[in-house]
């Protein structure tokens, strides 16, 4: 039996459409999928609902359909030798773990939302980044910068990760715990670890949806939580930085020091959490992010001919200046810098000339939050002018030095320049 949750858009905390439109828009973020299955089929206007645009106000009463079926996942034999695993493993009570995955539903939803295209779509830097450098993140980024100043500082200053990267991404993700996904994440992990759709990578992404089921069940467990309590995205991201769970159990910590990790309410777990990812990750500290091309025609087209899509540098910078490339930007130590590797970051935008830019190793451990170029270069920018906005209104704040590409806001242009889709 096939049942449709309607959701309403307003009225419930964090449970919007706004809620999944985040979670398409960024959740790119912290680790996409998709599996293959006789799924019902899903209604498109829920969808198209579900798509709006994060900054356009939500109507009263407005909702969009979550297709479910119930108890789909008892008496599964898959699910069965999961759960014999478990309980090998990790000494689960059997009878407690058929009962929850007799609770589970199967989401319809998340697996058309994971279910790639037939047509690909085109890539639009532009309206992504504008997307994501709206006046309302920046707004909130500020409010947000300004209640946990301190925590952002130490954070800084432990992990060497700047406070505006840390910013970046909590924005990009859920607009600073304002929309954290209103799927339950034992529905969503479930589904796309044994009912994923039919992709070339089907199994690796349902191993990786494994993994994470596992990890979710012994966190909720040895953390007390009901498992069937957690919401999230539709990939099963949880809380305010939208961690995986198996994120959660290797880089979350308590850093408000009630030996307790929430990153669904504490913003300073969610601060300190993320600097960890991100120095774990290889972070590097007083380091560039991006570096900016010269836009003579010469440097466009090197840039065009080195840019192969993979987010991991491996150009040495002395290869592509001996090639004709100019930098844009006065700052760099060509002699220091001479061995640095860098990848080409190409920014696509239809009715424009192709963007470039030279992404560092720091860029790299960017995507690494979400591999993609579009999320990686929003969540620098936005943070960069977040902290524009911080130095404009808040002088001599302490907001650490730039991390960037040159000209202080992480634009091309100066930082009163407004500019917002998915890569």
């Amino acid at each position: 039996m096939t049942l449709k949750t309607a959701l309403p858009a307003l009225g419930r905390p964090r449970h919007t459409t706004l809620a999944l439109a985040l979670c398409v828009a960024a959740s790119l973020c912290s680790g996409a999928a998709r599996a293959q299955t006789s799924a019902p089929q899903v209604r498109q206007t829920p969808l198209t609902l579900a798509q709006a645009q994060p900054q356009t106000p939500t109507q009263q009463g407005q909702t969009f359909e979550e297709e479910i079926v119930p108890q789909r996942y008892a008496n599964n034999p898959n699910v069965d030798a999961f759960i014999n695993d478990m309980v090998a493993r990790y000494d689960f009570d059997p009878t407690a773990l058929h009962a929850l995955f007799a609770s589970a539903n199967y989401s319809a939803t998340a697996v058309k939302l994971v279910t790639p295209s037939p047509i690909p779509g085109i890539k639009n830097w532009r309206a992504y980044q504008a997307r994501f450098l709206d006046p309302v993140r920046i707004n909130a980024g500020v409010r947000f910068w300004r209640a946990n100043q301190d925590t952002l500082q130490r954070a800084s200053e432990e992990f060497g990760v700047p406070p505006e990267v840390i910013v970046g991404i909590i924005g990009v993700e859920t607009i600073y715990g304002r929309y954290m996904g209103n799927f339950r994440v034992l529905d969503a992990l479930t589904t796309l670890s044994f009912d994923y759709p039919d992709t070339p990578n089907r199994a690796d992404r349902m191993a990786t949806f494994r993994k994470n089921l596992e990890d979710y069940l012994v966190w909720t467990r040895d953390a007390q939580i009901d498992p069937s309590s957690v919401l999230g995205s539709y990939t099963g991201a949880i809380g305010i930085p939208q961690f995986l769970p198996s994120s959660i159990v290797q880089y979350a910590i308590d850093y408000e020091g009630n030996h307790h990790i929430d990153l669904r309410a504490s913003q300073a777990d969610a601060i300190g959490s993320v600097a960890n990812y991100l120095k774990q990750n290889g972070w590097e500290t007083g380091r560039p992010v991006v570096w900016g091309i010269a836009s003579d025609a010469g440097s466009q087209g090197i840039a065009q001919a080195a840019a192969d899509g993979k987010p991991e540098p491996r150009w040495p910078l002395s290869q592509l200046l001996r090639s004709g490339l100019v930098l844009n930007q006065s700052d760099v130590d060509i002699a220091a810098e001479a061995s640095t590797p860098v990848t080409v970051i190409d920014l696509p935008t239809p009715g424009r000339a192709t963007e470039y830019k030279l992404g560092l190793k720091n860029f790299y451990v960017l995507t690494r939050y979400n591999r993609s170029f579009f999320y990686a270069l929003a969540v620098y920018q936005l943070g960069m002018r977040v902290k524009a906005q911080m130095l404009a209104t808040q002088p001599g704040v302490g907001v650490g030095p730039s991390n960037g590409n040159g000209n202080g806001n992480g634009m091309n242009g100066p930082a009163t320049t407004p500019t917002r889709e998915q890569d």
